[in-house]
């Protein structure tokens, strides 16, 4: 199975787009892991064309709030339709758990790996604007790696840990992982690089 977990940074925010759409924002990066090469790589608005091909041939997507975010978003630039790839969005995943609510990626990653986010988007926004645009894809790389390991965890042990809001302390709860790898059907035209 060709897994592609992806993160997308953004040049803009939703107050300065008016928006609450995802598809409102601008990108600024698209970030990678292909499990078929085991390599991470990013792509530019300039440089999608060579995204679009890895992802038709992706079996599922797997990200951090991707299917109301980063999916949404890199769909306003692809001529097809990316909701018709398998997707796998671990915090929909974690809503729909006995936890039963939204958690930060980061709280998730730290407390169940020991891993924590190198930065917040706010602060990559900021990064892409004084035009430290290598900082921008290091961070959104470091999510993206974030991203998998929670994702190859809650495979590997049906569960993820967070801390908790009031004490601090660190709690496990069951996510039946199980199906996530069932394959899907993707119904995707290639879109060739027109």
């Amino acid at each position: 199975m060709r897994k592609i977990t992806f993160d997308i940074e953004t040049t803009n925010t939703f107050d300065e787009a008016g928006s609450s759409q995802a598809a409102d924002l601008d990108l600024a990066v698209v970030c990678i892991h292909d499990s078929k090469t085991n390599e991470y790589s990013h792509y530019f608005k300039e440089t999608l064309q060579e995204l679009w091909p890895i992802l038709e041939s992706a079996d599922m997507l797997i990200g951090f709030n991707s299917d109301h975010f980063d999916v949404p978003l890199l769909n306003k630039y692809y001529s097809g339709d990316l909701t018709t790839i398998k997707s796998l969005d671990i915090l929909k995943e974690i809503r729909a758990s006995e936890l039963g609510r939204r958690i930060k990626l980061d709280h998730v990653a730290q407390a169940t790996l020991g891993e924590a986010k190198s930065g917040s988007g706010l602060e990559s926004i900021v990064w892409w604007r004084n035009g430290e645009i290598q900082k921008v894809v290091d961070y959104c790389i470091q999510d993206v790696k974030v991203t998998k390991d929670v994702y190859d965890y809650a495979r590997k042990n049906n569960q993820l840990k967070y801390p908790d809001k009031t004490t601090g302390e660190i709690k496990t709860f069951n996510i039946d992982a199980s199906s996530w790898e069932e394959k899907g059907e993707t119904v995707l035209a290639p879109t060739f690089g027109f």
